[in-house]
């Protein structure tokens, strides 16, 4: 035996020890919650693939679309995303069914992009009870803008005070003296807009006033009935809260009857699928906030970032209009999601996707005009606080004026 045969099985073991120890620390700086691991990241999302909220089921679509090419270049910090979009038809029940099979079947890390005030309501404490990130979300309700009692949910749009509110000094810049006709959809989201616009007009000093207000719900077959009365109301302004197909019947009565109110539509019914039912013409006008970039427009078609989405659908999503504009809104939304992926690193766990989304604050979405980002921190919530004012020509959104900044 040679003198350092001896210490060679100490060797090994010093040797095994370190290797030991290193694959440990190694194996520590990742970690993972349901849904992520080395090879693969689970998310999920409902939206309405059928129902009355159809037109926003291709939000889905270029999800799928997105990390599918994604996938093509290698995932996400070399993993792949496997990503669930399922349909709640915009049906409260329905949704919780499915955010419940996504959870607790698909196991999935986070939800992100599910849309609509309704459904999102359906399962808000249930995902919160959960620990599971509920962010983006297609709906801009004041109530997800509540970091201390529900921190798990986060909108991605304006929400829909700070709108209403910019909408009502419009208004009161406009036409001091408006008189004011409502069409809300019978739920949080309407009412979600029609107080805090209510409350900004009465600043004004009591001469613009609401004269008459009305409701549908989602069910309804057509609004034309609701339309007619307003515009027998003597209303010069219509404040239309609506979505998807009734906001299509809503512009084209409109037109039908003569009516030529001041129009105001939520940003979120502003898409080009939208408009195009009802009428490009029928919509001119409109005024609504502006916080997006458009495609299948001459104002945009240079852009840098219109361009890559251009390109993406054209590979990717050759059935979708080049002028959707929901569909450029998901394109964003799923950048986004990515970025706070990215940011995430081996830490995937819900905790941490919830930090990175939380602190967001100055990242720009493709989606998003020229100086807009978003303005998360993890003590408030508020999507983005500037926004403009624009009109519809009949063919592009014209902005007006300077941003404002709530």
């Amino acid at each position: 035996m040679d003198r350092y045969s001896l210490f060679r099985p100490a060797s090994a073991f010093i040797a095994g020890a370190a290797l030991l120890v290193a694959t440990q620390s190694f194996a520590a700086d990742k970690k993972y919650s349901p849904g992520a691991s080395d090879t693969e990241i689970k998310l999920g999302q409902t939206v309405p693939h059928s129902g009355p909220g159809s037109l926003y089921g291709v939000l889905g679509r270029v999800g799928e679309a997105y990390f599918q090419m994604l996938n093509e270049k290698g995932g996400i910090n070399g993993r792949k995303i496997k990503f669930f979009t399922a349909d709640d038809a915009y049906s409260a029940p329905k949704a919780v069914e499915q955010t419940r099979r996504l959870v607790e079947q698909e196991e999935v890390l986070a939800l992100f992009g599910s849309l609509g005030t309704a459904p999102q309501t359906a399962v808000h404490k249930y995902l919160n009870s959960k620990g599971v990130p509920q962010i983006l979300l297609n709906t801009g309700a004041s109530k997800w803008n509540d970091p201390k009692h529900f921190k798990w949910t986060m909108a991605g749009l304006p929400l829909y005070p700070t709108e209403a509110r910019i909408l009502a000094k419009y208004v009161l810049s406009v036409k001091p003296d408006a008189k004011v006709g409502i069409l809300y959809q019978n739920d949080d989201f309407g009412r979600d807009f029609l107080g805090p616009f209510k409350d900004e007009l009465a600043k004004g000093g009591g001469k613009a006033k609401v004269i008459a207000e009305t409701t549908y719900d989602l069910t309804d077959p057509t609004i034309d009935s609701q339309i007619i009365n307003l515009s027998k109301s003597g209303a010069d302004v219509f404040y239309n809260i609506t979505t998807g197909k009734a906001t299509s019947q809503s512009i084209r009565k409109i037109a039908e009857l003569g009516w030529k109110p001041l129009h105001l539509l939520s940003a979120g019914s502003t898409g080009r699928s939208i408009l195009h039912a009802a009428g490009l013409e029928n919509a001119k006008g409109i005024v609504a906030i502006r916080y997006s970039k458009e495609v299948g427009v001459p104002q945009f078609a240079n852009d840098p970032e219109v361009k890559a989405f251009e390109e993406f659908r054209q590979k990717y999503l050759p059935n979708v209009d080049p002028d959707n504009t929901i569909a450029f809104a998901g394109y964003g939304q799923a950048v986004t999601m990515a970025e706070i992926l990215r940011r995430c690193g081996d830490d995937l766990t819900r905790e941490n996707v919830l930090k990175q989304a939380s602190n967001l604050n100055g990242f720009h979405s493709p989606y998003m005009l020229d100086g807009i980002t978003y303005s998360f921190t993890p003590d408030n919530y508020t999507p983005m606080k500037t926004l403009y004012i624009s009109i519809f020509n009949g063919k592009d959104w014209d902005i007006v004026g300077k941003p404002y900044t709530e």
